[in-house]
Formats: structure tokens, C-alpha cells, sequence
């Protein structure tokens, strides 16, 4: 009898060793698989050579670093992101599927009729990875700097200066319309197919005022190719500390930062969406690697499941609103 309580207290000791071991490189879950045992697909659900995708390769290599498991990035781009996004919700629910999406993810709700999936409760937060803001820009040769010249200026001459967006429906877009109507603005939108057009024409003066992300117009904006107004947050941004928000202006409503972050669908065991999360955290706070995020004009974030999933909520009604209120639809 004392050998058998011997032998099972030496078994028990040694399943918690093991258990302890695989804490800093993966988990055990209730089918006693180790996470990750196999490889993990990152889906981002645009094209390939964008910020989310260099984000997402970035990560994916420190991934599989950590816990020797290929990490493949799948771009399904279309639709606003709205496919690549489907394809995810409708994933198994094995914490081998990921999404590494943006703010988009909280306005498709209100722009798309049906896109096919519930934005909030068909997916469970992982980390927030980065944060990246939009701002008002105008040419070099536009009479203008500020924000409160360039309101008074478009109101004396109503219908004559058009404003860019690097697409119809994007963030861009509807700050676009919602400063049209807090300021009471009479000017067209011209809706891009991306802000690397928009830059070119906002260079060239073809459109002289545009909404485009920091990311897209850093490098021109520090040879002064393009001229900053007026920045998105409720703070001022590091990556540009000497442009005022359009709080500060007076202008609300322009608070929401964009953001990039990584979700699972709903129903992954808690335990998988936990790891993937510290390791995430972890990463982008690594100084080399908040570097090349900075360097990709990105702030870095990682944090909780739980703290995302507060922005998520909170970045949701947010939009909603702001959509509703401007009267933007996509079909």
C-alpha cells in the first residue's frame, strides 16, 4: 500500500513539473494536446505589402521563434475586410486560426448591410498589437496651415476645395464627413483605391485636403511634401507630437485611435487565447521589436484580452454612432 501512495504522489509531481515547464513556451489543454502543436495561420484580411501585413510577418517570426510552430500569414483581402474576416469566424475553434485585423473591424457593422458574422460576439479578443492615427493633411501650396484657417476658408467658398479619402467607407472617409458636419462644410469626398494614390495626388495638389493614415504620409510629411493639421486621439501622437488633435481644436468625435489587434473565434479554450495573448504582449513590447513597429509608424500596445476587449466594446458604439450620424452605407 505505501509503494502504490508512493508511486502515485511521484506521478502526480511529475505531470505538475511538466506542466510547469511548458508554461513559458505553450499549454496543456483538457485534451492534453500541448498549444500550439501544429502550425498557426495568421489571417490578415487585406492585400499583401500593407502595414497590417508587415505587422503580421513580424509577429508571426517571433511567434515561431518562441514556440518552434511555423506561423503562415493567409491574406484574404476584399470587401472591406469583411471576407478575410468571415473566413476566421468561421474557423475551427482551436486557437490555430487568427486574425490580425484593424479598426475597420468595428465600422463594417454599420457600412455593410449583412456581412455575415456578428463583429463582437463571433470572435474573442487577444491583444491589442498597435495603434496607428489618421490626419488631416493639405499640399504645400494650399493657403492654409491650420485647422481653424482651413474651416473658415472652405466656408467662404463652398463646393470649390474636395477632400481625399483612401476609399470609400474607410476611417479616412468617415472623419471626412463627420468634420463636413460639425463644421458646417460644403465639400465633395474623393474616394481613393488606397492611400499611396492619395499621397500622390495630395503631393501634386491634384486634391489639395485629404484624410490619410500617419503610416502612409510620415515620410512625406518629415521632407514636407504634405503639411499636418490636425491629428485623431484624445492625446497627441508621438510619432508627430507637434500636431494638435481635433480635440484641442474643439472638434469631438475624433477620439477613437485606430488600432491593429489580434482575434480568435469565439470558443477557443480560454487557456490557448491566454498564451497567445502574454506571448503577443510580450513581443511587441520587446525593444527591437517596438522599434520596427515605430519604424512602420506604429505605437505599440500588447495588452489583455480583457483590455481589448473594453476597446472593442467601447470602439464599437463609438463608430456606430459617428456612421449613423454622417449617413454612410456600403453595399
Amino acid at each position: 500500500m505505501l509503494l502504490k501512495k508512493t508511486g502515485t504522489r511521484l506521478r502526480s509531481a511529475w505531470i505538475l513539473s511538466a506542466a510547469l515547464s511548458l508554461g513559458a513556451h505553450g499549454v496543456v489543454a483538457a485534451d492534453s494536446e500541448t498549444y500550439p502543436s501544429r502550425p498557426i495561420t495568421i489571417v490578415v484580411p487585406s492585400a499583401a505589402g500593407n502595414v497590417n501585413d508587415a505587422t503580421a510577418r513580424l509577429v508571426g517570426e517571433e511567434l515561431t521563434k518562441v514556440w518552434k510552430q511555423p506561423v503562415i500569414v493567409d491574406n484574404r483581402p476584399g470587401a472591406g475586410t469583411t471576407i478575410g474576416t468571415r473566413h476566421v469566424a468561421n474557423a475551427p475553434k482551436d486557437g490555430y486560426t487568427a486574425l490580425l485585423t484593424f479598426t475597420a473591424h468595428v465600422q463594417n457593422p454599420s457600412l455593410y448591410p449583412d456581412i455575415g458574422y456578428d463583429a463582437l460576439n463571433d470572435f474573442e479578443a487577444v491583444s491589442e498589437v498597435a495603434l496607428s492615427s489618421t490626419i488631416l493633411a493639405v499640399s504645400p501650396n494650399f493657403p492654409v496651415k491650420t485647422l481653424p484657417e482651413l474651416v473658415e476658408l472652405v466656408k467662404a467658398n463652398p463646393g470649390k476645395y474636395p477632400y481625399g479619402s483612401y476609399g470609400m467607407g474607410t476611417t479616412g472617409h468617415i472623419l471626412g464627413e463627420l468634420l463636413k458636419k460639425e463644421a458646417d462644410l460644403d465639400m465633395e469626398h474623393i474616394a481613393y483605391k488606397g492611400g499611396a494614390p492619395l499621397a500622390t495626388d495630395l503631393v501634386a495638389g491634384h486634391v489639395q485636403i485629404g484624410l490619410i493614415a500617419v503610416g502612409t504620409a510620415k515620410a512625406l510629411l518629415d521632407a514636407g511634401k504634405l503639411v499636418p493639421v490636425a491629428i485623431t486621439g484624445n492625446k497627441r501622437s508621438a510619432l508627430l507630437p507637434d500636431v494638435p488633435t481635433f480635440l484641442e481644436e474643439g472638434y469631438t468625435g475624433f477620439e477613437p485611435d485606430a488600432w491593429m489587434g489580434l482575434l480568435v473565434p469565439a470558443g477557443v479554450p480560454q487557456d490557448r487565447v491566454q498564451a497567445l495573448s502574454k506571448e503577443i504582449a510580450r513581443i511587441v513590447k520587446e525593444p527591437e521589436m517596438a522599434k520596427r513597429l515605430m519604424d512602420l509608424n506604429l505605437e505599440p500596445v500588447g495588452n489583455t484580452p480583457e483590455e481589448f476587449k473594453k476597446v472593442l466594446h467601447d470602439d464599437y458604439e463609438k463608430w456606430t454612432r459617428v456612421i449613423k450620424d454622417v449617413g454612410i452605407t456600403r453595399q
